[in-house]
């Protein structure tokens, strides 16, 4: 114990002598740390509130019987409780308080089935309480603050309506608002009125469904996995790639640092070991003082990344209500286990990173430790071995390409892909620098090229990380660009009228129509309808459209037959979204049969239109076969063109008139302003993520710098002594380090635009099921260059300075040394 404490101490005593390479292991350890853990604790929040909305019956979903409209008469649950069937009753709908928008939930706690949510205080708190007026409105914390309320308050719809005392219970997602069905029902105006009806554990024999029910109801089967969590794991993965990425950059700084510590420590290990340390010994000691430091580090870089977590949760939060509608609350909470695994990954890190120099410590004999920079010596060989690492991973990319068609398999084609590239890179730039070098005629430039491959080992890895932090930067920076530029136009065309209206029932929206019609600035009313059904097993939704010349000349299709839009108007044909298209391999002219109440309804394919970010399927019809397809779906959803400059007008008359609020009734301008807004918020998480992977791109390139710096003092001072001042020698050694990082620059730029074809090609389409198209933005690329060049001009200032400001003493004491 006590001679691993002495071998301990000297083996610290190469960082008390050399700081700057302790802050160098250290800064790639928290860097790498920081972002991993803080993409995991984003993560985390949000599965915790999925959990927490699963509990509220709405995720992991159980056996449930539904209407065909959306609510169904409470005597249909009577019947079947009478009939043997164990089912509870639940109401759903909106409420709006104080302007806030709440899912209110009404059910029965007698038998709600305990395998539908885990909400056990539901279940055993006083019945009488929840039940009896005026009941309990049972409310997330979240929802209590943002509602300015306190436990037992009493608040008010917008519409007047008087809600229970207000009781909080920690295990609801937020934005949601328990109260007894009964209760349900009066707040909704819906008496006697049900949503659905989920189904217990039943024992004994019942009677068929059909038998008590008719066609009334129909039986939709659980689900182990939640919707929540079903729509969002791409966006999860995608966060949890980029954590990666940022994760492994982190690994190349440590890489570095650890390697070069190795062999400026070669004469230490070899003392030692002439001491008479065993190898076993030595190597566990060299273990134990990399765990020291993976510990420190990792818990810097855990209270790192949870200040990256919680400046970036809003924008995630955000992002995720808006595309799926997932709430998630604005407080960041981490678990235990949290901390455990960003530990854990520190040190799983640190030892992958270190497992090189660990091997060769246990490999080499006592006398092969005499010979310092051996790595410079076998650089050849290992040059080798990447080349040929390098196309074995390309080779792989391609493969997975054409065989794999999971998500999980288009990420690996891209981790093949960046990792082959990253591999192939110092092997290019050791061709271009021989090239270079065989070109040239002078000494002093046949020594640049020659000095630049000599000192390219030690920077090999910081140039690594530069490349996949720009290629990266420019694959996801293009992916967002040309989504931009499609969004925007795939906006005008989805949301081509001028106002859109959904009415509380058929008869006011027939008011309502009626009104309209006398309007001169209304100059066409659209109506539409919409329905859900299965096909294949999947959710898609059918909409129902008027033939109009909005549409017809403004909906974004991407490939069409000649006449697609009179097929559809023959009730014949239908336009079908992308992702239905690609899920279920449809091509046009093909042949899909909907499966309406009616009975089966065959439609061939006129048309596939693009439908971004929408996770279900959708199939466009004309609205009168809709309506005779599904007779008792309500008619209230219909949209208007108004004339130039009297939409606002129109609005605030419809508002007054017919008591619409925002939900009810919207007009384009505002549709597109929240959509857009929920788009930038999306891809700010992304944003932020790149940049921190290229700062710590540019960290590591800093830290190769600063740590070969001292290295190069014997490689220079025969310059000085045959005539060059020391300012010539740092001009050389900053265009040696801009040479280099232009080329890799260079080549990051089209690794970077296959990058992006890989994301909208393959991953895209495989997480959401639609493509984008491609484009190209020079001024982009040319602003990441001059990034990249930039950061290498800073990462070399402070090298440049210390040499042309190191004493001549300092540099004669070179050959002093020389043995």
């Amino acid at each position: 114990m006590k001679q691993g404490l002495w071998i301990l101490a000297v083996l610290l005593s190469h960082w008390r002598r050399h700081p700057t390479q302790l802050a160098t292991l250290m800064v790639g350890l928290i860097s790498a740390t920081a972002l991993w853990s803080g993409v995991q604790a984003l993560n985390q929040q949000a599965r915790t509130s999925y959990d927490r909305a699963a509990a509220v019956f709405g995720g992991t979903r159980p056996a449930m019987l539904v209407g065909q409209d959306s609510t169904f008469s409470q005597k249909l649950f009577v019947d079947l409780r009478r009939a043997g069937w164990s089912v509870s009753p639940v109401l759903e709908g909106r409420v709006r308080v104080e302007g806030r928008s709440l899912r209110l939930l009404g059910i029965e706690p007698v038998t709600f089935p305990a395998e539908a949510g885990s909400i056990p205080s539901i279940r055993t708190s006083d019945l009488q309480t929840f039940i009896a007026p005026p009941g309990e409105a049972l409310v997330a914390p979240e929802t209590l603050r943002d509602l300015g309320g306190a436990e037992g308050t009493i608040l008010r719809t917008d519409d007047g309506t008087l809600l229970p005392p207000l009781k909080v219970q920690a295990q609801l997602a937020p934005g949601v608002v328990v109260v007894d069905v009964g209760v349900a029902q009066s707040i909704l105006h819906l008496p006697d009125q049900l949503s659905r009806l989920l189904i217990g554990q039943t024992r004994g024999p019942r009677a068929p469904l059909e038998a008590i029910t008719g066609d009334k109801l129909r039986y939709v089967a659980p689900d182990a996995e939640t919707d929540l969590e079903r729509l969002t794991d791409s966006f999860h993965l995608n966060l949890s790639a980029f954590g990666l990425l940022s994760f492994l950059v982190g690994l190349f700084i440590v890489n570095s640092a650890t390697g070069l510590a190795f062999e400026q420590r070669m004469p230490m290990l070899r003392t030692l070991r002439a001491c008479g340390v065993s190898s076993r010994m030595l190597n566990s000691t060299l273990l134990a003082e990399l765990m020291m430091v993976a510990l420190v580090a990792g818990l810097i870089g855990l209270v790192c990344g949870y200040l990256i977590a919680a400046a970036l949760l809003p924008d995630v939060a955000s992002s995720l209500q808006g595309l799926y509608g997932a709430r998630i609350p604005g407080e960041l909470t981490l678990r235990p286990q949290w901390w455990a695994a960003g530990l854990a990954m520190s040190a799983a890190g640190t030892l992958a990173a270190a497992a090189t120099s660990l091997l060769k410590a246990i490999r080499a004999p006592v006398l092969a430790m005499a010979q310092p920079y051996a790595r410079q010596q076998t650089q050849q060989r290992w040059l080798n071995w990447q080349g040929v690492a390098a196309l074995a991973m390309l080779v792989a990319a391609i493969a997975v390409l054409i065989v794999g068609n999971s998500l999980v398999s288009g990420f690996a084609v891209l981790a093949a892909l960046l990792l082959g590239a990253a591999l192939a890179l110092p092997v290019l730039l050791a061709l271009v620098l021989r090239i270079g070098e065989r070109s040239s005629r002078g000494p002093l430039a046949m020594w640049f090229w020659a000095d630049s491959r000599e000192q390219l080992p030690g920077l090999s890895l910081a140039l690594m990380a530069l490349l996949l932090a720009l290629a990266v930067n420019v694959g996801v920076g293009t992916m967002v660009e040309s989504f931009s530029r499609t969004f925007a136009t795939w906006l005008d065309g989805r949301l081509a009228a001028d106002v859109y209206v959904n009415a509380r029932d058929d008869a006011q929206a027939r008011d309502i129509q009626a009104r309209l019609r006398a309007r001169p600035e209304v100059t066409a009313i659209l109506p539409s309808g919409r329905a859900e059904i299965e096909i294949g097993g999947w959710p898609v939704e059918v909409l129902g459209l008027a033939d109009h010349a909005t549409y017809r000349d403004h909906w974004p299709l991407l490939e069409s037959a000649p006449d697609a839009w009179d097929e559809v108007k023959s009730g014949h044909g239908a336009l079908v979204s992308e992702q239905l298209a690609r899920r279920l391999n449809l091509r046009l002219g093909g042949r899909l049969d909907v499966s309406p109440p009616t009975g089966t309804w065959p439609l061939s394919i006129a048309a596939i239109y693009a439908d971004y970010g929408n996770p279900k399927g959708q199939i466009v019809v004309n609205i009168d076969a809709f309506t005779s397809r599904f007779p008792n779906l309500p008619r209230t959803r219909f949209g208007l063109r108004v004339t130039p400059g009297k939409i606002g007008p129109l609005i605030d008359d419809m508002r007054k008139t017919f008591h619409l609020d925002e939900s009810r009734l919207s007009d384009q301008s505002t549709l597109k302003a929240e959509s857009t807004q929920i788009f930038n918020r999306t891809f700010t998480v992304t944003a932020a993520l790149n940049t921190f992977t290229l700062g710590v791109a540019g960290v590591a390139l800093l830290t190769s710098l600063l740590t070969l710096s001292n290295s190069r003092l014997p490689y220079l001072a025969p310059l000085w002594a045959i005539g060059l001042t020391r300012r010539q020698l740092a001009g050389i050694e900053l265009l040696k380090t801009l040479s280099i990082a232009f080329f890799t620059a260079l080549l990051a730029l089209p690794l970077g635009l296959l990058v992006a074809w890989c994301l909208i090609a393959v991953v895209n389409v495989r997480a959401f099921g639609w493509r984008l198209p491609l484009h190209v933005f020079p001024l982009h690329l040319a602003e990441l260059l001059g990034v990249a060049m930039l950061a290498s001009l800073l990462a070399m200032l402070v090298p440049v300075i210390r040499l042309i400001r190191m004493p001549p003493a300092a540099l004669i004491k070179v050959f002093a040394d020389e043995r």
